[in-house]
């Protein structure tokens, strides 16, 4: 069966299920998963198996070649099998036996020692001489052996490995993000920093402070949450201002939905992140700056369209009005430190994004000093991902510890509330990540790569629209952002680009925005607690959504020409 029909049978059920039979998304994922398998041809698994494992020849010199090793690819010499797509079917397929050795670093010339620093190659020679190409594939006999394994073996084993590793990827990650935000929440550090930008930009400038907030909060707690902390000081602010009501409350979805959907260890851009080989760090330093233009957009569209609509504060089932009095006047004191409160999400960030700083640097180097190499392990244990995250959930733990009134049983019941919470947002991913593997074995990777257009654009392009349609079919921007990189991610590995494949997981994320309305939980989140009727919110958030993430396209493809990092 052709790899888009099973692309397309794999999205019909899990958008069907979702929207119309209204399955859990995990239920809906895995029952994908399942059918896909079961409708792929053990020769397509054993294909993509082999593509996996397999080493693309980067260059093809006198007596040498290049070898480009992908993400989690392993380069081993001795009896190797040299593969090459057939001109008709595609496949790879067999054409030389011969031995592979790996020439030592002392006795490459300084253009290869250039290339093996730069471009990651890695240089090698091979006898008998064959008649090898450029972007020929090598092939231990032992890595193909374990293709015919995995070909081999049942459907719920093929999505089992998908969902197992997706686990280990990112599972301890979103579980302590998931106790940092409760922490915040419950300890009123979350609020203590909304009211410190604030007062840092005066009350004149409180739809700044909304998005800057919402941006800040939206890293660490998930938009919902972000939004439920956000709206009530929105009404307090409206209500000690009499100011435009829309703008504060488009300022707010503007900054928190953005951090959502570009900046980890939210589970969607961290899923992403790690299916194109980005590296945390750099998705975090890359989904910032690109927040920063499409939350400025958005800021734009809320200006535009508070001054042409009137939207009143009205009732709605989350405040009274006298709790929302009494929030405009709350007094600072009873909140933690700034420092203190910022903290859980300045440590991640900071050892995410050091790591990756230092790492870089590092490599550009021609000579290192020695206390580079003494201190890379430590900032290499700390720039862990789950390291990183769960020093800063211990922090937000004892931040909400240290405040007045809190009991073991206090903490006890935060951090279980935040661990059930992202239990579930662990079995989407998780389950987007089996529906991902399933897609991948069926080749879709090179039917997609054979239709984009020449440019490399094209699997921007193809990652943004393919989230749209998803999103705008079913409503949660995390299960799109797994789908539409199920679909790229292959391409990415099998592909080099001219560009850091950053990019297409930024471009992803932006794709995840339009088009939010009635089948979107977030859109019923937002116009019950603001009091906006369904019309207000497709005319002011709806189209808002959509020109944020246009904004961001057309920024990741102008980034990715002037600034390609590579």
């Amino acid at each position: 069966m052709s790899p888009v029909i099973l692309l397309l049978i794999g999205m019909l059920i899990v958008v069907g299920s979702i929207l119309f039979f209204r399955l859990h998304a995990f239920l809906a994922l895995i029952l994908g998963s399942l059918v896909v398998a079961g409708l792929t041809q053990k020769e397509s698994v054993y294909d993509y198996s082999v593509r996996k494992e397999s080493i693309r020849v980067a260059e093809v010199g006198k007596g040498y070649i290049a070898l480009k090793a992908s993400r989690n690819q392993k380069i081993i010499p001795g009896s190797v099998i040299l593969l090459r797509n057939h001109e008709t079917s595609g496949k790879l397929e067999p054409y030389a036996e011969t031995f592979l050795t790996l020439i030592p670093e002392d006795k490459l010339n300084d253009l290869q020692v250039e290339g093996q620093k730069v471009n990651g190659l890695r240089f090698a020679e091979i006898s008998p001489p064959s008649n090898i190409q450029r972007k020929d594939r090598i092939i231990h006999q032992s890595q193909r052996n374990e293709a015919r394994t995995t070909a081999s073996q049942n459907i719920a084993k093929w999505v089992g490995v998908g969902f197992g590793e997706t686990c280990m990827k990112i599972g301890i990650m979103i579980a302590m993000a998931a106790i940092v935000g409760q922490c915040l929440m419950r300890s009123g550090a979350a609020e203590r920093i909304v009211l410190a930008i604030r007062n840092f930009l005066g009350e004149k400038n409180a739809p700044i402070a909304f998005i800057a907030s919402g941006f800040t909060l939206g890293i660490p707690v998930f938009f919902e949450t972000v939004f439920y902390l956000l709206m009530p000081l929105g009404k307090a602010m409206h209500l000690r201002t009499g100011r435009n009501y829309l703008l504060y409350i488009l300022t707010i979805i503007a900054g928190g939905s953005m951090a959502h959907s570009l900046v980890p260890p939210t589970p969607g851009p961290l899923f992403v992140a790690y299916e194109l080989g980005v590296d945390i760090g750099l998705a975090i330093i890359c989904g910032t700056i690109v927040g920063v233009f499409t939350t400025t957009a958005g800021y734009l569209w809320a200006r535009f369209i508070s001054n042409r609509i009137t939207i009143p504060l009205r009732d709605s089932e989350d405040l009274s009005k006298s709790r929302l009095e009494a929030m405009a006047q709350r007094s600072e004191d009873e909140l933690p430190s700034l420092l203190a409160s910022i903290l859980p999400i300045l440590i991640p960030l900071f050892l995410l994004a050091g790591g990756t700083i230092f790492s870089l640097s590092s490599s550009k180097m021609e000579v290192q000093p020695d206390w580079m190499g003494t201190i890379y392990p430590i900032i290499q244990f700390l720039g862990n991902k789950d390291i990183a995250l769960t020093i800063a959930a211990a922090f937000s733990i004892f931040l909400l510890a240290s405040r007045p009134g809190t009991t073991k049983e206090t903490i006890s019941k935060s951090i279980q509330r935040s661990i059930a919470d992202a239990g579930v947002i662990v079995l989407i991913t998780c389950a987007g990540g089996a529906f991902g593997h399933v897609l991948r074995q069926t080749g879709i990777a090179g039917t997609i790569e054979n239709s984009l257009p020449a440019t490399e654009s094209g699997l921007m392009i193809v990652g943004f629209l393919v989230c749209v349609v998803v999103r705008t079919a079913q409503g949660s921007s995390t299960v799109a952002m797994i789908t539409a990189v199920g679909v790229v991610a292959p391409i990415v590995a099998a592909t080099t680009l001219s560009y850091h494949p950053v990019y297409i997981a930024i471009a992803i994320g932006c794709g995840s925005k339009p088009i939010s309305w009635m089948n979107d939980s977030g859109f019923w989140v937002i116009s019950k607690m603001s009091g906006m009727t369904e019309s207000e919110m497709l005319k002011t958030n709806t189209i808002m959504g959509i020109i944020m993430a246009l904004t961001g396209l057309v920024v990741c493809l102008l980034g990715s020409r002037i600034f390609p990092m590579i």
